[in-house]
This record gives C-alpha cells, sequence and structure tokens, in this order.
C-alpha cells in the first residue's frame, strides 16, 4: 500500500494538497491545531491513495512524503 506522511508540525493548512488529489481523500484536520496554530492537511483513507505524489509537488512547504509500492 502507498503511504503518505505529512510533518504536521510544519503544516500551513493552505489546503494546496488537497485540491489538486486527484482521490480527494485529504483535508485540513477541523480538530487538531499544531503548534504553529494551523490545522494540518491528514489522509482520510489511505487505502485509496495511487501514489501519485502530486499532493507532495505541489506543496509549497514541503511537508508531505510519499512511499509508493513496489
Amino acid at each position: 500500500m502507498n503511504r503518505v506522511t505529512f510533518a504536521s508540525d510544519r503544516c500551513k493548512g493552505c489546503g494546496l494538497c488537497a485540491d489538486v488529489c486527484p482521490k480527494k481523500i485529504i483535508t485540513l484536520s477541523g480538530e487538531k491545531l499544531n503548534s504553529l496554530g494551523y490545522h494540518p492537511a491528514e489522509i482520510t483513507d489511505m487505502s485509496k491513495c495511487v501514489g501519485c505524489a502530486t499532493c507532495a509537488m505541489m506543496c509549497p512547504h514541503i511537508v508531505i512524503v510519499v512511499e509508493r509500492d513496489v
């Protein structure tokens, strides 16, 4: 299974990753706040991730790491 990891403590909650996700499985946390005071991005269903890494390429703060299945 593909794996997406967010450095939530550095995420500024811009939502660009959620906008470009083709499977629409990235959302901004409605409950959690990080140490910067932002709602960080998170994956709602990792099993639907296709490993395209579009989210990581779009992130201006470089907080997303995508590991693809081999």
